[in-house]
C-alpha cells in the first residue's frame, strides 16, 4: 500500500545580477530536461545590464546523465507519481518567486521563461498559481495539454505571450507545431511567434529583442 508524507525540503536556485533601485526587469527562467540552473543561467548573461535580475530555479530531481558517475542534470518531473512532482515544484517555484519578488519594487516588469521541458513547468506556474507576471515565454517547448482551460484563459488573457524556437530545432516536428497551435486555440490565445536560425538553444538576439519590448 502506498503512503505519502509531507516534510521540509531544501532546494537551491541561482541568480544573475543584483537587486537595487535600478532594477527594472525580473527574468524568472526554468531550464530544460537534463540541465542544471548554474549553467543554464549563464545563457542569460546578455541581459545582465545592471537593471535586470535573472533567477533560475532548478528541477528538484537530479541524476547522472550517463551511467553512475560524471555529469549531472536535473528534471522537473517524470511520468512516475507525476502529479506529486508537479505539486512539489509549483510549491517550490512559488516560494522562490515570492521571496525574490518581495525584494523588488512594484514597478519591476516580470518575465517568465521556460526552455524545452521548462516550458511546461513555467506554463503551470503562470496558470495554476497566483504569481504576478507581464510576459510569458515558451522557448523550444509548448503548453502542456492538461492545463485547466478556464483558469488558464483567465490568467493569460491580458498577458504578453511568446513562442520562440530555432528553425532547425530537431525536437519541434510538424506534429509538435500543430499541437501547440491547437493548445493555443483551446486557451483562446495567440502568442507572438519569434524564430531564429539555430537549433535547440537560446538566442541572444531574440532575448534582447523581447527584453526591450514594452
Amino acid at each position: 500500500m502506498e503512503h505519502k508524507i509531507n516534510f521540509e525540503y531544501t532546494a537551491r536556485y541561482h541568480t544573475l545580477g543584483e537587486i537595487s533601485e535600478k532594477t527594472k526587469q525580473l527574468w524568472f527562467v526554468c531550464h530544460g530536461h537534463g540541465q542544471l540552473a548554474k549553467y543554464f543561467i549563464r545563457k542569460f548573461e546578455v541581459l545582465n545590464d545592471g537593471e535586470t535580475l535573472i533567477v533560475a530555479p532548478e528541477g528538484l530531481s537530479r541524476y547522472y546523465l550517463e551511467g553512475f558517475t560524471g555529469r549531472v542534470g536535473a528534471t522537473w518531473m517524470t511520468k512516475e507519481d507525476r502529479q506529486a512532482d508537479i505539486d512539489n515544484y509549483l510549491t517550490y517555484l512559488t516560494s522562490v518567486f515570492n521571496s525574490v519578488k518581495a525584494q523588488l519594487n512594484s514597478k519591476v516588469k516580470i518575465n517568465l521563461l521556460g526552455f524545452s521541458q521548462g516550458a511546461a513547468t513555467i506554463s503551470r506556474l503562470a496558470t495554476q498559481t497566483d504569481v504576478e507576471f507581464d510576459k510569458l515565454l515558451l522557448w523550444a517547448g509548448i503548453f502542456p495539454p492538461d492545463l485547466p482551460p478556464l483558469e488558464s484563459v483567465e490568467r493569460l488573457s491580458n498577458k504578453k505571450l511568446y513562442w520562440v524556437y530555432g528553425t532547425e530545432d530537431p525536437y519541434l516536428s510538424t506534429g509538435v507545431m500543430e499541437e501547440q497551435e491547437a493548445l493555443a486555440n483551446r486557451l483562446k490565445i495567440k502568442p507572438t511567434v519569434k524564430t531564429f536560425v539555430g537549433g535547440h538553444e537560446l538566442s541572444d538576439t531574440v532575448l534582447l529583442e523581447i527584453a526591450k519590448e514594452p
